[in-house]
C-alpha cells in the first residue's frame, strides 16, 4: 500500500501543480490582453492628441487672421468717420 499511497500522493500533487500552472497561464494571458488593450487605448489617445493639437493650431491661426481683419475694419471705419466729419465741417 505504501507504493499506492505514494503514487496517489504524487498524482494528487501533480494535479495540484497543473491546476496552479493553468491558473498562472490564464492570469498571464489575461494580463497580456489587458496590456494590449491599454496599449491600443494609448495609441488612440495619441492620435486624438495629435488631431486636437492640429485643430488648436488651426483655430489659433484663424483667430489671428480675424484679429487682423478686425483691426483693418476698425482702421477703415475711423478713416471713414474722419472723412465724414471733414465733409460735414465744410
Amino acid at each position: 500500500m505504501t507504493g499506492e499511497t505514494t503514487l496517489k500522493e504524487v498524482i494528487s500533487r501533480l494535479g495540484k501543480a497543473i491546476d496552479v500552472l493553468e491558473h498562472n497561464v490564464a492570469s498571464r494571458l489575461e494580463n497580456e490582453q489587458d496590456y494590449s488593450e491599454a496599449e491600443a487605448e494609448v495609441q488612440r489617445m495619441n492620435a486624438d492628441r495629435g488631431r486636437l493639437a492640429q485643430e488648436l493650431d488651426n483655430s489659433e491661426a484663424r483667430a489671428e487672421r480675424l484679429e487682423e481683419a478686425n483691426k483693418e475694419v476698425s482702421r477703415r471705419l475711423v478713416t471713414a468717420m474722419e472723412t465724414i466729419r471733414a465733409v460735414l465741417d465744410r
